[in-house]
């Protein structure tokens, strides 16, 4: 069988007929989920003009590759109107992808204290909270959880706190309720992130809070913005490292740069001494395997004035500010 990367690579290189360019080129193909149990593909696809004859033209053709020349059982597909030209997507913007192995390492903390520290060097940004299922940024930041509003154009405003725009799962759910979902609905959430949000013209940074893990999500990013750079979150145990290489190797595979490895909860401050609660060396295990550097060790604390984010001129909001200089160093 072939694996997913293998058929959105062939997909890739068929063409939208009302542009007459590929799919790589227009952007057009926005999500590939293929059901190991039926051996059925399911695709969205996005195109310049969604009229029934480049529908059908493009039907034609997928069934042709899934089927027949692929050899899958079937294929699932929705269009939808690609919407690039308009969106955040079309701007000059840059992708910063916050990663981690496994959940419980503080990779949204992390995420959300970054966008605090750029903001506070002058940046503007804006976070994509993708970490759809659990999402929880706009809880760091204190903020109620309220369905979005919209324009008179139907785009998406994002919220906004302290001047970071966001967006998240977290706003479109019923609160303590599980996100149930599978591959295409999530697709579909992340193509209104990017395509549908209001975002402000002047955003610099986005900051993309990813699951953790290498599903089908980060393989959706790749796909949506292939020039996003990667942080990767561990902590220094040995058990969180081991498992954040493996993200920091899926993301190499999807051809994104690494800026490097975070150390959260690196060690506790007590009374000048640092105490290493979970032990040493994480950081460095995972920056020495991925070949990159430790660019901020992140102690434990607990904000003064927040429930989350550190001030400017608290100790760890001053480690927070080294780590947004280290990358935009990178730019």
């Amino acid at each position: 069988m072939y694996t997913r990367e293998q058929v959105i690579e062939h997909i890739q290189q068929l063409m939208d007929p009302s542009v007459n360019k590929t799919f790589k080129e227009t952007g057009g193909l926005k999500h590939v989920g293929i059901d190991e149990e039926t051996n059925v593909v399911t695709l969205i696809i996005g195109l310049e003009n969604i009229g029934d004859e480049f529908k059908k033209q493009v039907t034609r053709s997928l069934a042709k590759l899934i089927k027949l020349d692929l050899g899958f059982t079937g294929i699932k597909t929705e269009f939808e109107l690609l919407k690039k030209a308009n969106s955040i997507l079309g701007r000059e913007v840059k992708y910063i992808g916050i990663a981690s192995g496994k959940g419980g390492v503080g990779k949204s903390t992390v995420t959300a204290n970054l966008a605090y520290a750029l903001t506070r060097l002058g940046k503007k940004v804006g976070i994509i909270d993708a970490d759809i299922y659990g999402s929880s940024i706009p809880t760091i930041l204190d903020m109620p959880i309220t369905m979005p509003k919209s324009d008179e154009n139907e785009k998406i405003i994002p919220f906004k706190k302290d001047g970071i725009e966001l967006i998240s799962t977290e706003f479109f759910l019923e609160p303590d309720k599980p996100l149930m979902w599978r591959g295409p609905m999530l697709g579909k959430m992340l193509n209104h992130f990017f395509y549908d949000v209001l975002w402000d013209k002047e955003i610099e940074f986005i900051l993309v809070d990813l699951p953790p893990g290498t599903g089908d999500v980060a393989i959706d990013i790749q796909t949506l913005i292939p020039a996003c750079k990667m942080v990767i979150v561990t902590t220094p145990h040995k058990s969180a490292s081991h498992i954040a290489v493996k993200a920091g190797f899926a993301s190499e595979q999807l051809n994104h740069d690494l800026l490097g490895v975070v150390e959260n909860m690196s060690y506790f401050d007590h009374k000048g001494e640092k105490v290493q609660i979970f032990g040493e060396g994480g950081g460095k295990i995972v920056a020495d395997k991925l070949k990159t550097k430790v660019i901020a060790s992140i102690p434990i604390g607990q904000p003064k004035d927040h429930i989350s984010i550190f001030g400017a001129k608290e100790e760890i909001g001053l480690d927070y500010l080294g780590l947004a200089n280290k990358i935009l160093k990178e730019y």
